[in-house]
């Protein structure tokens, strides 16, 4: 049974099912995500959490994002994404562009060589989701997972937020 709002959550311990649910969500989270950090260190020198800034970026309009918006889908605290990207600004991969009417806001832009970054790690990102997560699963668990996800933690929109001025 759910807890709503204003309910008392329980106390009661995880059945065995819920256990193998929750921890195998868990380990096979951690495990993935090693892996994939480690390659991308390896082949490509970049961590698996900056190669999702770059990926964020470009994946947005003219290359760019509020600050806010890039923690918010890092699963970041402001200041932790604060910290990457200045580290990836040092690197060269991405850029800081104020905001016109809002001294407060700033956005994060991908620059030429942290597209080429992305480029190039690319493939290597995506043969080992495909390797480690996607291909030990059938077609139909892929579904299934799917929508237990979006159930679990429904897509936010996919704005990014509102633009500070004209460009």
């Amino acid at each position: 049974m759910a807890t709503t709002a204003g309910s008392k959550p329980s106390s009661k311990p995880l059945s065995d099912r819920e256990l193998l649910a929750w921890r195998g969500m868990l380990r096979v989270h951690a495990a993935v995500t090693k892996a994939l950090d480690a390659e991308l260190e390896e082949q490509h020198e970049i961590s698996l959490t900056s190669y999702e800034v770059l990926l964020h970026l470009d994946e947005a309009q003219d290359g760019r994002m509020r600050m806010s918006d890039l923690a918010s889908r890092l699963l970041l605290s402001r200041s932790g994404a604060t910290r990457l990207v200045d580290r990836l600004e040092r690197e060269g991969l991405i850029a800081r562009d104020s905001c016109c009417s809002d001294a407060r806001g700033s956005f994060a832009v991908l620059t030429e060589a942290g597209a080429a970054k992305l480029k190039a790690a690319r493939g290597t990102h995506l043969a080992g989701v495909r390797r480690l997560y996607l291909d030990l699963l059938t077609a139909a668990e892929q579904d299934a997972l799917g929508e237990c996800w979006e159930q679990v933690l429904p897509s936010a929109a996919d704005g990014d937020g509102e633009e500070c001025c004209e460009r």
